[in-house]
């Protein structure tokens, strides 16, 4: 079975992640999904599968005659989707040798244009998998996984020579916990590779530092009427604050290594607003410059307007993996040479976001980001290129089959 095949199987689960359950995994769907995945698994000949009650499901392929000293290598995608738009009957549409017009997404009248979306430019020829533009497709991050599945089946059925394969599907990576119940021990790597990115042949490694900003305003509501002297609008005092930062240090006006403050939700009335925020950047200290700036206008705005108007609460989310990996080249210049054998043009696009990767290689396992050939993420206008996702299931096979040691200096693990 191909890449194509899986993954057009594996959307059909629905497995969006939900950031309020409480509960690991964040849904029954990816528990459903994990189960029928770990019975794939034992088909295909992989070996200690094995399914935490978390829902992070392992496995392995022990390495080959002769490469047993060899550093065992991770591989791992997550089981879940993006909440950002439904996943629910997710009805994909091929379309083949893609001839560079205008895609209509069946019926519901969305479509994708190569004016909208210039990548579908250089994808003439290629055969696409979008959505019916109801649903997102899932290729993130069912894309890597199929990827990895049918690496592992080739390299069993072919009998090609590797070193110790360990596989690993997660959940919750797209609400941020993805790493939370991840036994690193038990899944025995010494360093991996999630499957996870964009274009093929994209090796990620320098995420954002990132950090979430709430923002409470206490105001004072009187009756409008006599309200001279005596109200606080914590409205007003809200677009007061988001006016005092950077006007084009924002998503829509940034690119590549530029960070950003990013308002994500605003509510409230005259007594009481709430202003949330994510903070980014790969600089780190512009990271902590934002997070300065933030308190900077918070104790401004407190001597303005009195204090406890204005409070804030800052919490780190994750760190830019780059001061991991940076000890670890060796494992960008194997993917790399990966990529090359094949057929792909290796490149190192900063991440703007963060990975399951960044947070594993701050735990002990150096953990880079792969491209999988998906685009579009996270809703309706997402699709993937058939043929990069075989030069990905490709890149995986060299990856595994390379003859050299490998064994990186291992951050400390806390």
């Amino acid at each position: 079975m191909n890449a194509v095949e899986r993954l057009i199987r594996y959307v059909k689960y629905e497995t969006t992640s939900d950031e309020n359950s409480g509960t690991h995994p964040s849904s029954q769907g990816q528990m459903v999904f994990a189960e029928h995945l770990a019975e794939e698994m034992r088909r295909c000949g992989i070996s200690q599968v094995r399914l935490s009650e978390s829902g992070c499901l392992f496995g392995c392929l022990p390495a080959t005659a002769g490469r047993e000293e060899l550093a065992p290598m991770g591989l791992l995608a997550h089981l879940d989707t993006s909440d950002e738009a439904s996943g629910k009957n997710v009805c994909p549409q091929i379309i083949r040798n893609y001839n560079g017009g205008v895609i209509p997404l069946g019926s519901s009248g969305k479509e994708l244009s190569p004016e909208r979306f210039p990548v579908l430019k250089r994808l003439i020829g290629h055969t696409l998998v979008t959505t019916d533009g109801t649903t997102l497709l899932g290729a993130d991050d069912k894309s890597g996984i199929a990827e990895i599945m049918t690496a592992a089946e080739r390299m069993i059925a072919e009998k090609i020579p590797h070193r110790k394969i360990c596989i690993g599907f997660t959940p919750d990576e797209e609400i941020g916990q993805g790493t939370d119940c991840f036994d690193i021990a038990d899944f025995g790597a010494v360093f991996a590779y999630t499957v996870d990115g964009g274009s093929a042949g994209e090796i990620e490694y320098q995420n954002f530092n990132a950090a979430s900003a709430e923002v409470t305003i206490t105001g004072r509501s009187v009756h409008p009427g006599s309200a001279k002297g005596v109200m606080l609008n914590a409205q007003k005092i809200a677009m007061e604050f988001d006016s005092m930062l950077p006007p084009d240090e924002v998503p829509e006006k940034t690119e590549g290594f530029e960070g950003f403050y990013h308002l994500i939700r605003l509510e409230g009335s005259t007594g009481k607003a709430v202003l949330s925020y994510l903070l980014r950047d790969h600089d780190g200290e512009k990271f902590l410059e934002k997070k300065h700036r933030m308190q900077v206008i918070t104790d401004t705005l407190n001597r303005k307007y009195g204090n406890g108007t204005v409070s804030l609460i800052l919490q780190d989310s994750y760190r830019n993996m780059e001061e991991i990996i940076r000890p670890n080249r060796i494992l960008i210049r194997l993917a790399e040479e990966a990529a090359r054998r094949a057929g792909l043009v290796p490149s190192t696009p900063p991440i703007r976001g963060g990975t399951d990767g960044a947070m594993l290689s701050f735990k002990g396992l150096p953990c880079p980001n792969l491209g999988t050939g998906g685009y579009n993420f996270h809703g309706e206008y997402e699709f993937a290129s058939v043929e990069e996702m075989d030069a990905v299931v490709d890149q995986l096979v060299f990856l595994a089959s390379d003859s050299s040691a490998v064994n990186p200096v291992l951050p400390e693990r806390h």
